[in-house]
């Protein structure tokens, strides 16, 4: 069951408010071009989570150790665009669902607790996982979905586009996977 913190009542589907795919796309067309005429730089976010994990890492592995290590001489800690990103991202997803009133606490939604039961911990083992694979696969990749995908496609960049059907595929292929439904 989820809470709605504003009403503390069910939420249901009738106060879902879902944006239509075309308007949601042209705003990000939108915003990339905007990104590359102000920062001439692509959109993306994962070398800002780069950037913020040299930042977590220095009081514990300490100043000498992340100054040494080649991937974070590369990504060190620093309030730039992509951080700012990052950071507004976060803000526009909050801000956007409380205005809708649908911003809620959820820590098993329905479609885990059909496949996969109720444990709060399986679910945040899962989304720890499934998160920690997105990033270093991003990484990996030298970039995420906003700047492989989105920033490169928009370039026509063949990178761009291998990334966006390889990502499409495996998605298709990870729900087929996870959610299909067995007969007995």
């Amino acid at each position: 069951m989820a809470i709605d913190i504003n009403q503390g009542k069910d939420v249901s589907a009738a106060h879902r408010v879902d944006w239509t795919p075309y308007l949601a796309g042209a705003g990000i067309g939108v915003l990339s071009w905007v990104v590359f005429v102000v920062v001439a730089n692509p959109i993306g976010v994962t070398t800002a989570f780069s950037q913020l994990a040299a930042g977590a890492a220095l009081p514990i592995l300490g100043t000498d150790a992340v100054a040494q290590n080649p991937y974070w001489q590369r990504h060190p800690l620093r309030l730039d665009y992509g951080t700012l990103f990052l950071v507004g991202i976060f803000l526009g997803a909050l801000a956007s669902a409380v205005a809708s009133r649908t911003w809620r606490i959820e820590h098993v939604p329905s479609v885990w607790r059909e496949r996969f039961g109720p444990s709060i911990a399986k679910r945040y083992a899962g989304a720890f996982l499934g998160g920690a694979l997105a990033l270093y696969g991003a990484r990996l990749a030298n970039g995420c979905t906003s700047g492989n995908g989105i920033s490169q496609g928009l370039q026509l960049a063949v990178v761009g586009w291998t990334f966006l059907v390889v990502m499409f595929a495996s998605g298709l292929a990870t729900t087929w996977l996870l959610f299909r439904t067995t007969t007995r």
